[in-house]
């Protein structure tokens, strides 16, 4: 049995109050009586702002990191009004727990007071979170259980304490911390998150539903990065473990017991974890065009423009607007930061239903990647019901025959091409964003825009393919010229609508057709170009079916979302309704009943009509491509 899991509530808990960086050394303590000297450069590259600390400035610790994540617990289960004793399964995850033993679950579950229930502990850096999130993800997809409380906890500052370093060999000989461990000093800070997991999704607010959740560990090609416990030699290899030093005062003196991060591997983790994005892609698990969010957990800003200069070698391009992170004003909390992360994105960012988030969590541990694919679902109260659904069959146009076979074998051969082309276009990401509720006007503007600069082209291939008609076919090249003309009408309203929607009527004449409309406009272009192009009554099909089946559809959904008036959507609405629509079929069907229409001819209108339903469905894929 697998079964939907939906993340119904996140808490989340910060020790105190935010602490500018000029505070920073007034908690943590100064290292030999000195300020830090690589303090201010690797706070200009981390780029982080603020963060909080579980100690006082006599470097007293505040809190426990299990009792952090069970304040994180407690302000999950608030969220959502969920009893304790409810809970039926913990899953937790942490760097570095209170106590080497027991595992840390127990110490949160002993902390936060929930019943008996089954728990599990996880231990790593960062991606342990997400280890914990895809257990309890697991217990409630395969029903063994019908709820799942996750969290995660970090409290590094405590590792930090200058007095923890005052007797190791490299303070006493050289007054100074080893930059491995120094510049973490500035990177890590302290807090806990908390998910509650459930097989349905709740009514009255927002819930996420996890689609996915995929990590893998490169551990097999790298040595440790980030550790703690050892020393590494001057090769770069793995010393003896802090627990075989002759006791622990030496292994503290040898700094083995410091967090350390060995700066010569580190930025393997961004090669790592963009060659797994591609890899999602082309398993077909995921299409960065259908994002509308990335949290991408990174420790530092200084990873970001390397990531995104790797995205773009590889052809994807996610605008800087989808891109959300905490990082400045909250720190790097590790293994809890996506939690962090989500719970402010979830209240505090007006996430609209339907929309996909990916959240990527890479760790320099010892090199793990991990993904997950969650997807808004609105309130069910709060669902605005549209005229049109996912699930909604749209017929193809009507044709009328005079029954001759051929007729009725073109007939059919279009049907069928029309059942696949309306079936395509739902997955195109715009349209997509129409049937769940999701587009906004920014993203309803582009369209207009973009259907603009290839509909401006279409009275021009018409009028070319009636130059085209010999003298003979009349009749036909009097209906593509009649057909010319309502083209011309067509992108008139176009441009109003677009203007109305707020668009700058400068770039409606500047705009450049994306990579879509370039590949339909070419192929129009050249096929009206040849002697009596009579295939185009193929693309006049596929193209006057839309408008005919679908734009009003797609017209009033959107007006409904956005609250627009008829001035703002009519492009597609007037479809529904016009005497001209009505027209362009009785065109269609005078030119399949004639008698031009010969076996040869109806097999070039069938194929002209599949080239120009895949040529429309990208140019309605590539919104925006130029």
């Amino acid at each position: 049995m697998s079964r939907p899991v939906y993340i119904n509530a996140i808490g989340k808990f910060l020790p105190g109050e935010p602490i500018e960086n000029d505070e920073m050394e007034e908690y943590l303590g100064l290292i030999n009586g000195k300020p830090s000297r690589s303090k201010n450069r690797m706070l200009t590259q981390n780029g982080i702002k603020s963060r909080y600390y579980a100690l006082d400035k006599k470097q007293n610790t505040t809190e426990s990191v299990a009792g952090m994540a069970a304040k994180a617990i407690e302000d999950c289960l608030k969220r959502n009004d969920t009893a304790k004793e409810d809970v039926q399964f913990l899953s937790a995850a942490t760097t570095q727990g209170d106590l080497p033993i027991p595992g840390f679950a127990s110490m949160v579950h002993g902390e936060s007071e929930l019943p008996v229930c089954g728990i599990a502990s996880h231990q790593s850096v960062c991606a342990a979170g997400m280890m914990a999130i895809k257990n309890g993800f697991m217990h409630v997809q395969s029903g063994e259980t019908d709820n799942a409380v996750v969290c995660a906890g970090e409290l590094p500052s405590r590792m930090f304490k200058a007095r923890r370093f005052e007797n190791q060999k490299s303070i006493v000989d050289k007054g100074s911390l080893p930059l491995e461990t120094d510049f973490l000093r500035w990177m890590l800070s302290d807090g806990a998150g908390a998910f509650l997991l459930q097989n349905r999704p709740k009514k009255e607010s927002f819930s996420l539903k996890v689609e996915w959740i995929e990590l893998k560990s490169h551990a097999s090609l790298f040595e440790p990065c980030m550790y703690t416990g050892m020393n590494k030699t001057a090769e770069g290899e793995q010393g003896k473990s802090w627990i075989d030093y002759d006791s622990f005062t030496a292994a503290d003196e040898a700094g083995a017991i410091n967090l350390k991060q060995d700066i010569r591997l580190v930025n393997n983790i961004v090669g790592l974890g963009v060659q797994h994005f591609f890899q999602l892609i082309e398993e077909g698990k995921m299409d960065p065009k259908n994002l509308d969010w990335l949290l991408c957990h990174y420790s530092s800003e200084y990873f970001k423009q390397p990531i995104l200069d790797l995205l773009n070698k590889g052809g994807v391009t996610i605008p800087e607007e989808k891109w959300f992170t905490n990082l400045h004003s909250k720190g790097n909390t590790g293994a809890a930061s996506i939690f962090i992360m989500l719970e402010e994105l979830l209240y505090n960012k007006d996430p609209k239903d339907g929309q996909k988030i990916l959240c990527m969590v890479p760790e320099s541990g010892r090199f793990i990647t991990s993904f997950m694919m969650l997807t808004v679902v609105g309130p069910t109260g709060e669902k605005k019901t549209l005229p049109l659904t996912e699930e909604d069959e749209i017929l193809a146009p009507s044709i009328s025959t005079e029954g001759k076979p051929i007729q009725e074998w073109l007939v059919r051969g279009l049907t069928s091409v029309w059942v696949d082309f309306e079936n395509d276009l739902r997955s195109a990401p715009i349209i997509k964003k129409i049937y769940n509720g999701t587009i906004t006007l920014e993203e309803y503007r582009l369209l207009l825009l973009n259907l603009r600069q290839q509909v401006v082209d279409g009275s021009q291939w018409i009028a070319r393919a009636a130059s085209n008609v010999s003298m003979e076919y009349f009749d036909v090249r009097s209906s593509f010229i009649s057909h010319s003309r309502d083209e011309h009408r067509d992108y008139q309203m176009l441009e109003k609508n677009y203007i109305n929607c707020g668009g700058d009527k400068e770039d409606l004449y500047s705009g450049e057709k994306n990579v879509g409309s370039e590949a339909l406009s070419a192929f129009m272009f050249h096929t009206a170009s040849k002697p009596n192009p009579f295939d185009l009554l193929g693309a006049m099909f596929i193209i006057e079916g839309l408008g005919n089946r679908i734009a009003g559809k797609w017209g009033r959904a959107v007006q409904q979302l956005l609250n627009l008036n008829d001035d703002q959507v009519s492009f597609f609405t007037y479809h529904e309704i016009s005497d001209s629509n009505e027209n362009h079929f009785e065109r269609f069907e005078n030119a399949i009943n004639s008698d031009a229409l010969t076996e040869d001819l109806a097999k070039k209108i069938l194929k002209t009509a599949k080239v120009v339903a895949k040529l429309y469905r990208m140019q309605l894929a590539e919104i925006g491509n130029y």
